[in-house]
């Protein structure tokens, strides 16, 4: 149950106890989507490029109708629009596996993977809009910027995290059981813990459009400050799915394919914890200085991924290169929620996961097709392009902080 106000209270007891297991795990199916579809369709299609296929039409899909859940939420609120897209998206996944399995043309299971991306339940920029409510309604004034910058380092760890374990529950359930597995426990999450979520008491603290404050035009989603942050974002999730489909092929050609997401969960445990860590990062070494430096750490770590020969070797640069994700995600959610417009948090925060997933499911389906085409060595080399994205857009961010008068 929410908490009365009080100014001096902790966000976990405002918010009540169950509030952060459930928005964790809530989570959990939109970092399982992509890899689960990849893993499905190339186990009982066997195509790597068929596979990298359907985990971009998820993306698509989220791209095109990721923004509008969220603009709808801020619009009508949160519990009525994630409730009627959480069972639409579990009916969905829990289908896919006999449409894969049968006899439907790849037609159809490009359209069932589209509609799984366009019912995704925007999960992770749902519960930043509602912490940062209870932030700003319940807590005094001085003690909004320090609790809302700890409060960005959770949200990023934790979607830090679920990107991680996502995949990584895909690879133990598909070695364990069978991969079809992975996508009807997606569903069964989502049906459980997405309708919790919809339905718990913190999602009527989120301000509706239009109720006490004038929700800011559209336009201002595409001031620079903000789209250099898509950009960056996006450039995380190309890492993501890049990474992951290139060491699909590499471990295919070891012939073990399906214990790709137990290899890529290594990358989550150095991830983690500096993105927990970012909240004790002194004030002078800014947002923005964080995402440049750990964004070349990034960037290091994938070049030598693109040289790595053996198993051990990924393994080791695979911890290296989650030194940098996570510190990397703090900052750019946190710049993107400082440059929100106003009565668009839901909107922007949405816009921000949906640029993940879109850059995962682009990234799997074009580095599927070069594995299958020109091999792993030239798959591998991805995730260094990826990272050299992130690494120009936080050094444009520097720029344009210079620029602006209003950068903090």
């Amino acid at each position: 149950m929410l908490q009365e106000r009080r100014s001096d209270a902790s966000l976990v007891s405002l918010a009540g106890r169950w509030y952060f297991p459930i928005a964790f795990v809530a989570r959990l199916p939109f970092a399982m989507m992509v890899v689960g579809v990849l893993t499905l369709v190339v186990a009982t299609r066997d195509s790597v490029a068929l596979g990298g296929i359907n985990s971009a039409f998820v993306g698509f899909g989220s791209a095109l109708f990721g923004p509008l859940v969220g603009a709808a939420a801020d619009r009508f609120g949160q519990r009525a629009v994630l409730v009627p897209v959480g069972l639409a998206n579990a009916v969905l996944l829990a289908l896919l596996p006999f449409v894969v399995a049968g006899s439907a043309p790849d037609l159809a299971v490009l359209a069932m993977s589209f509609g799984i991306g366009a019912t995704a339940p925007q999960v992770a920029p749902m519960s930043r809009t509602r912490l940062v409510a209870i932030i700003r309604q319940r807590m005094a004034p001085r003690r909004h910027e320090k609790v809302l910058s700890g409060t960005m380092a959770y949200e990023s760890a934790a979607d830090e995290t679920v990107f991680i374990v996502g995949p990584f529950l895909v690879g133990l359930l598909a070695t364990a059981i069978a991969p079809w597995v992975a996508v009807a426990g997606a569903a069964a999450l989502t049906f459980v813990f997405v309708t919790a979520f919809a339905l718990h008491p913190t999602g009527r603290l989120v301000v509706r459009g239009g109720d006490h404050e004038e929700t800011a035009p559209a336009r201002q989603l595409l001031r620079p400050r903000l789209v250099v942050v898509v950009v960056g974002i996006l450039g995380i999730g190309l890492f993501f799915g890049s990474t992951l489909t290139a060491l699909t092929a590499f471990m295919e050609q070891h012939g073990e394919s399906s214990q790709a997401g137990l290899l890529y969960g290594v990358m989550g445990i150095g991830s983690a914890a500096l993105a927990l860590g970012s909240a004790a990062f002194p004030r002078a070494f800014g947002v923005g200085w964080r995402w440049l430096v750990f964004g070349v750490v990034l960037l290091g770590g994938a070049i030598a991924f693109a040289t790595a020969d053996s198993v051990v070797a990924v393994a080791v640069v695979l911890g290296l290169m989650g030194i940098g994700i996570g510190p990397t995600l703090v900052a750019q959610y946190s710049l993107g929620s400082d440059r929100s417009p106003v009565g668009r948090s839901a909107t922007t925060m949405t816009i921000l996961g949906s640029a993940v997933i879109v850059g995962q499911s682009v990234a799997s389906a074009v580095v599927g097709e070069v594995a299958e085409r020109a091999g792993t060595g030239a798959a591998m080399a991805f995730p260094a392009y990826a990272a050299a994205l992130v690494v120009v857009a936080a050094v444009v961010n520097v720029l344009l902080n210079r620029r602006s008068p209003v950068a903090r």
